[in-house]
């Protein structure tokens, strides 16, 4: 198992550069009364650094959300009786993700049937790079089988409760007790990039491991998984990554990491990274104690701001 200590980034923006250099992506959010988690994940994958962020919410919160944030644009989906995105969205949401270079599920949608059926379609798209956070986990926990229909790049980033659950709905074993194990076993039995959060972030691909240094105990706070969500999401969707030789590593990706951007672990920790970073500055700001979500979302352009991490 290799440990990483470095730390990913972007390249600088050309002069010449357009929006749709940084990446353009989807956020499948929300429901009613959890409209704050897709506004939240949305404003921060603009903050993260996306050139172009879709909102794809139930049609009836729609206009919540709008109001929230006017610098990302909204897709209305359909919805069930209780406010949330039903099976009748499938089709709009498979259209965004053909749209879209990167595409997060799962913050405030709740858990259902018909979400459960969507988040498979999703799994079984070739190539998409897709995060899924939240109810998105708690829905992926109750498919079973879903590691043998994954043809997507997925990230997936649980809390300690959602590692629980997702375990316990793959493998039919003990869950180790140490957190760098469940990252590196789930990334494993899964084909996927881990992130484990919680003090000392956990991120793995099943090969490489990273801990996370930034953050403090004022991040734990309603929404702050959502501003994660975002970041990464937004991060998947840039094409300006910077490639590990150029930042003196293994030089694994070479020309095409150049071409394409982060690799999904690259942007999950440089991701994780920004997103602590952010929580320092919002602590130095606000303090630990008053410190919400929005304050982190709103101190990440200072993160970015700071240098180069590597």
């Amino acid at each position: 198992m290799q440990l990483i200590e470095f730390i990913p980034n972007l390249k600088p923006r050309a002069v010449g550069a357009h929006k749709g250099d940084f990446g353009r992506v989807c956020i499948v959010a929300g429901s009613i009364g959890m409209s704050g988690a897709a506004a939240l994940a949305g404003r921060s994958a603009l903050r993260g650094g996306a050139g172009l962020v879709r909102v794809a919410v139930p049609k009836s919160v729609l206009p919540i959300v709008a109001s929230i944030e006017p610098s990302f644009t909204t897709i209305a989906l359909a919805e069930d009786d209780a406010g949330r995105i039903s099976a009748k969205a499938t089709s709009a949401i498979l259209d965004a993700a053909g749209d879209n270079d990167a595409m997060a599920f799962g913050p405030g949608v709740g858990v259902s049937a018909e979400l459960r059926a969507v988040l498979e379609r999703l799994l079984g798209q070739e190539g998409l790079r897709l995060v899924i956070d939240a109810d998105g986990l708690n829905n992926l926990a109750g498919l079973g089988d879903w590691p043998d229909k994954v043809k997507a790049k997925v990230i997936l980033t649980p809390h300690p409760g959602e590692m629980k659950r997702l375990w316990a709905g793959v493998l039919r074993e003990a869950m180790p007790e140490e957190r760098r194990e469940q990252a590196v076993q789930l990334a494993q039995r899964t084909k996927t990039v881990v992130v484990l959060k919680g003090a000392g972030t956990v991120v793995s691909d099943g090969e490489k491991v990273y801990i996370n240094k930034t953050g403090n105990p004022g991040m734990a706070t309603a929404g702050s998984g959502d501003v994660l969500t975002g970041v990464v999401t937004a991060l998947l969707g840039q094409r300006m990554g910077v490639a590990r030789d150029e930042l003196g590593g293994a030089g694994e990706h070479g020309q095409d990491a150049r071409a394409t951007g982060l690799s999904e672990f690259d942007a999950a920790v440089l991701g994780v990274y920004i997103h602590g970073l952010a929580g320092d500055i919002a602590a130095e700001r606000m303090g630990q104690v008053g410190m919400i979500a929005t304050d982190i979302a709103d101190a990440l352009g200072e993160a970015w701001g700071r240098g180069d991490p590597a």
